[in-house]
């Protein structure tokens, strides 16, 4: 349990939040969510005490134990993957050291003898005689390998360390657990694994993500940063959103009669709480739900972008196709292999890989940008592309200002310009600022603005979500759900994938396994996972 009492968070004259009082308690995920520079990561930060606050405090319950994903991945280079794990539980790790240091001990007195019989009881007390097996059997979950277990930290990848590190977070059950982005970098497998790992938790879990769908899977409560405020709802991130945007619906419909506002929202409640998948987050969500009043509903601050991709033109018949194309690295690892397949009219194509490398590659190559080590592809004449590229950097690489910079790739006056960015919310002085100093996610908006100016019936997107806020990924997400031409794309945000793509095509070195059918549906299928199987042999 995690009680927070009168918090504050100011730097200078910014006030992050003020007066906030919320009680975590066991059984319980809350997901924190807020606009960008909301401060998420600085609230969790208060309660680890990484940060101190302004004003107010923070304190766990009676000899209660919390635990952090550690963001720093360098920290443990000297120490073997075991150890690093096992080094999340602080106290039993000391434990640990003590006990090896009496036993080394040449000269063991008496005195030692007595100290060992108490560490013994308290080692056996926290189970430290399945501390490795424990360890163990969370890395081959997280999917790191038992050859790599007792290998030192600085010989893993940094997507490697990313597991390890968030083995050694939940490792010994903390009492109290705080997660940013725990699924940064995680593959499929391993989210769905964490998914169904946090979703047993008996204790307090506090999470940032920008993954709605994990948001959705495991969280059975909501804390909104907004207005200054951090205000506690029952439900998960979908039941947030759809609430405050029916809320803000209400608000704008001044003629509604306040009963009629009461009646929408009461059975909004109704039919969500009778949606909800997972029994104990049904059970939590229900009981809070019945308790919740009608008028803690309320519109959010957020502003979401005005992403809207409108074709010029109908696309033809024939989109694009891709016939023996393969791709290799530099060392000559082969990327994929054999690729063919025709894109057809409606099409909405999520491509997967075990290696991102690929989904690149084949963007890449589609675009003209680079060429294949074989095969060809033919785009129809009635095709025009808009393509988001996973690196942006090269676009960014001046000194223009925003209207200027977004000249470049279409016609139009000043005014004209300044409405793109303007739905991609740069206003007033901020249209005159310089793109190269411009954040990840301004640099995205950008980029998306540039390809709004296309009218393009084809969107090819690289990972599009990547340094999006939640407001820009849903905004993002609901236009291409009604967007009249084709897309293809790659993505490691679940919710995205789920309700844009109408076919999968998962590229592999051995050919391809191409599928017309929702995304989930292909990640549960047992004949789709024994091909997946057969084909990365």
């Amino acid at each position: 349990m995690i009680t927070v009492s009168n918090l504050a968070i100011q730097f200078g004259k910014r006030i992050l939040y003020n007066d906030v009082n919320l009680k975590f308690t066991n059984g319980n995920i809350y997901g924190v969510i807020g606009a960008n520079g909301a401060g998420k990561s600085t609230f969790l930060k208060a309660i680890s005490g990484e940060l101190e606050p302004t004003k107010g405090t923070v304190t766990l319950g009676p000899g209660e134990r919390l635990s952090v994903l550690s963001q720093d991945h360098f920290k443990w280079d000297g120490f073997t993957v075991m150890d690093t794990v096992m080094m999340g539980h602080t106290v039993l790790w000391d434990i640990m050291k003590q006990r090896e240091e009496l036993y080394a001990k040449t000269d063991f007195t008496d005195e030692d003898g007595l100290k060992v019989s108490e560490l013994e009881e308290k080692f056996a007390e926290l189970d430290g005689w399945n501390a490795e097996s424990d360890a163990a059997s969370l890395l081959s979950g997280l999917g790191i390998a038992e050859d790599k277990h007792y290998s030192l930290m600085s010989e893993l990848s940094g997507k490697e360390k990313v597991r390890v590190m968030l083995a050694q977070a939940l490792y010994g059950n903390p009492d109290n657990l705080l997660l940013d982005e725990p699924t940064n970098d995680l593959d499929m497998e391993t989210v769905t694994w964490l998914e169904e790992y946090l979703s047993d938790y008996e204790h307090t879990v506090l999470v940032v993500s920008h993954d709605r769908h994990f948001l959705d899977a495991v969280c059975t409560h909501t804390v909104d940063i907004d207005f200054g405020k951090a205000n506690l709802f029952a439900g998960n991130y979908s039941f947030w959103y759809e609430s405050s945007q029916l809320a803000l619906r209400q608000q704008q419909n001044q003629k509604a009669k306040a009963e009629e506002k009461k009646k929408e929202l009461e059975e909004f409640i109704r039919r969500f709480s009778a949606n909800v998948a997972k029994s104990k987050q049904t059970t939590s969500r229900k009981k809070m739900l019945e308790k919740l009043n009608i008028e803690d509903i309320k519109p959010s601050s957020r502003k979401y972008p005005g992403i809207i991709f409108t074709p010029d033109r109908e696309p033809g018949n024939q989109i694009l196709e891709v016939s023996g194309l393969r791709a290799e690295m530099e060392d000559g690892t082969v990327l994929f292999n054999d690729v063919n397949f025709n894109v057809e009219k409606g099409d909405k194509i999520v491509f997967l890989s075990r290696n991102p490398r690929a989904m690149t590659a084949l963007f890449e190559i589609i675009n003209g940008n680079q060429k294949p080590a074989a095969g060809h592809y033919n785009w129809g004449v009635t095709i025009t592309t808009a393509y988001l590229p996973l690196d942006n950097t090269s676009f960014f690489e001046c000194d223009l200002n925003l209207v200027d910079w977004l000249s470049q790739f279409g016609e139009g006056n000043e005014v004209y310009m300044k409405g793109f960015l303007g739905r991609m919310l740069f206003s007033g002085e901020e249209v005159l600022k310089k793109v190269n100093v411009l954040s990840g996610g301004e640099k995205m908006r950008c980029m998306i603005a540039r390809m709004q100016l296309k009218n393009a019936n084809c969107l090819i997107l690289d990972t599009p979500t990547n340094h999006l806020d939640l407001e820009s990924i849903q905004a993002f997400n609901n236009n291409l759900k009604t967007y009249k031409g084709n897309i293809l794309f790659s993505s490691h945000d679940h919710e995205f994938i789920e309700t844009v793509a109408n076919r999968v095509i998962e590229l592999t070195p051995n050919g391809i396994i191409d599928k017309i059918m929702d995304y989930d549906e292909y990640i549960t299928s047992d004949h789709i996972k024994e091909m997946r199987a057969r084909m990365y042999k």
